[in-house]
Formats: structure tokens, sequence, C-alpha cells
């Protein structure tokens, strides 16, 4: 779904000013911004990274209308898809694409030349951070609380920025994420006991 809808993006791209294509940049930003406001409640429910609806929106054969599910599943074969993982597939994808797009618009406001725009998307991170962004930002304020990085001296919105950078990912607004982490009333760290837990049995299969 990235490479189709970048290919199709990068294609009709204006060959004009710096000005003319980053309009069109973000008026694809506009777009894609678009497809979160239509599934906001569904959004929201995949931001914070909640469980409790997961039997109705990712078990096959239940869909629920009710539930408001992308009108794309309603053309899949409900033995394969459920109601919702296109469209866990699709916020992933456009989250990609606005990423890319961002970067192309600073590219062109700081007047680099198209040579120069090359070379930095070719050097750019293969890596994607596919898991929900609370269970990362979890994770940073780990490693900057273990005082691991830097000796400790690490400023979190360095880590934050690096992990962006080299995961492909806007986190947002990760200091009000981990007020929300901080208020859990259950498994404050959960992420991290599922980090613990999946290593644990990684190494006693490893053992079998």
């Amino acid at each position: 779904m990235y490479y189709v809808k970048l290919f199709s993006i990068e294609s009709k791209r204006p060959r004009s000013s710096n000005k003319s294509q980053v309009k069109y940049f973000n008026n694809h930003i506009d777009r894609l911004q678009n497809y979160f406001n239509d599934n906001l409640e569904f959004y929201h429910y995949f931001r914070r990274g909640a469980t409790f609806l997961d039997e109705e929106y990712f078990i096959r054969g239940k869909a629920d209308i009710r539930l408001f599910p992308d009108s794309l599943s309603f053309f899949a074969d409900d033995k394969f898809s459920s109601s919702h993982d296109t469209t866990v597939a699709t916020i992933m994808a456009y989250d990609m694409l606005i990423i890319y797009l961002k970067r192309e618009i600073d590219k062109l406001e700081n007047n680099n030349s198209m040579e120069t725009n090359y070379g930095a998307f070719t050097n750019q991170s293969k890596l994607f951070w596919t898991g929900n962004k609370t269970d990362l930002i979890e994770l940073i304020y780990a490693l900057h609380s273990s005082g691991s990085v830097n000796s400790g001296t690490a400023d979190i919105k360095e880590m934050a920025s690096a992990c962006e950078q080299m995961f492909n990912i806007d986190l947002g607004d990760y200091y009000r994420t981990f007020l929300e982490i901080r208020s859990r009333k259950i498994n404050q760290t959960k992420y991290i006991d599922k980090l613990k837990d999946s290593l644990e049995n990684k190494m006693l299969d490893s053992d079998e």
C-alpha cells in the first residue's frame, strides 16, 4: 500500500518550482490525514494500543457494521481478512507516507538540490516501526531512565528524534503519551514486560 501510493504521488510530482512541489506534497498530506479523521474512533483505539475490542476487529467472520469497518472489508474474503486489518495496514502505510512527504518538504524548503535529495532518500533507514507508538515511547523512556545512552546524559528529545529517524515514524506528543502510560491502573510497563517474555521464550526455544 505504501509503495503503490508513493509511486502514484511521485509520478505526478510537479517538475516546476520548489513552492509548487511543497504545495503539492502538503495537499497529499491533508488527504492522508482525512483518512485518519474519517476513521477517528478506530484511529484513537489503535493509537492508544487498546485491546478490549480486538476480538471484534481482528477475528475473521465477525464483521459488525456498528463498529464502522473499512468499506473495503466488504469486498474482501472474510475467510482471509478481518473487518479492520485493512484499516490498520492503511494507517501504517499513511504514517510512512506522511513522514516521507514531510522530509521532502523539508528538503525543498531548505533549498537542497535534487541530487542531494536523491542521496538523502537512498541513505534513509529502511526500518519501520510496525508496533504501536505507545510501545516505542515506553521503550524510549525505559532506555532514558536506565542511563544506558551517553552515560545517562542523553536528552529524551534527542532519543525520541533518533528513534523517529531510525524507524521512520512520527511519535507526536510523546510526553503526553508518557503521562498516559504513567496513569495506567494495571501493568504500567506492559511493553517492557512483553519484551522480557518474548526474549525468555526465544531462549527456551533455542535450548530445545
